[in-house]
């Protein structure tokens, strides 16, 4: 396995890509809302990212035919934007990725349709903090075995299960590079995080079993039992300076 390391001047470009990628997600996140059509989002996005003079990272790669994965309740990742209607009390995970200057950046977030139940909630809350502690603990003394394993205990102390069958992954002049970062784990396994390394770390939790499917729609991923599942996902880099989100809201 050799993971890419990048240079200062590589990073300075993933950080532009990632603020642009940013703004681009908040525009569409705040169109969330019941009655809106995915495919409408994915319109927003793909026009977005063209005045940017960018590329979307997603279209036609593996076949995908948008450039926003939009996944809906049991929908794990990879939902394709049919004109499915989005409806009170769905969740819908957001999944973007853009591609300028010869580098890709990649983002996720899962978001409330209207009023949503409790669980549902719980379940959002718990895959935001997952992602949130992986990368409180994103330091060269670690590896990204401690990571996975800090998702893991993260989302099974809530009562949920982690998606094992999906991960994160580093990223760069390719949208899928190595390392692939587990959302399980043991500590004190796996390379060791450096500096100039670039990764997307993508916690991903259900309400039931963990297990995965293809959807209906030969792209999506969903869960086996049909139950709910969170997704969030953040390009992060370990600069001289520290770590960084290059996909921050």
């Amino acid at each position: 396995m050799t993971i890419p390391i990048k240079t200062e001047k590589e990073i300075q470009i993933m950080r532009k890509n990632g603020k642009n990628l940013a703004g681009i997600m908040e525009k569409i996140s705040k169109k969330v809302a019941p009655g809106v059509k995915s495919q409408e989002l994915n319109e927003l996005a793909e026009k977005l990212i063209i005045e940017l003079d960018a590329k979307p990272s997603f279209k036609n790669y593996n076949g995908f035919p948008a450039a926003l994965c939009v996944s809906i309740n049991e929908e794990i990742v990879h939902g394709i934007p049919y004109n499915k209607t989005l409806k009170h009390g769905d969740i819908v995970s957001l999944d973007l990725g853009i591609y300028k200057n010869g580098f890709h950046s990649d983002m996720a977030i899962t978001l409330p349709v209207g009023e949503i139940s409790y669980e549902a909630k719980h379940l959002i809350k718990t895959t935001k903090k997952a992602l949130k502690l992986a990368i409180r603990n994103i330091k060269t003394s670690n590896t990204f075995g401690d990571i996975s394993n800090i998702i893991q205990r993260h989302i099974e102390s809530q009562g949920y299960s982690v998606v094992r069958e999906l991960c994160g992954h580093g990223i760069g002049r390719e949208l899928h590079e190595d390392p692939e970062i587990l959302n399980y784990g043991k500590r004190k396994t796996g390379p060791k995080i450096k500096q100039g390394m670039v990764f997307c770390i993508e916690p991903m939790a259900a309400i039931g079993k963990g297990e995965i499917k293809k959807g209906k729609d030969g792209c999506a991923y969903t869960t086996i039992d049909e139950k709910l599942s969170a997704h969030f996902e953040h390009t992060i880099a370990v600069t001289k300076k520290g770590v960084e989100i290059l996909t921050k809201i």
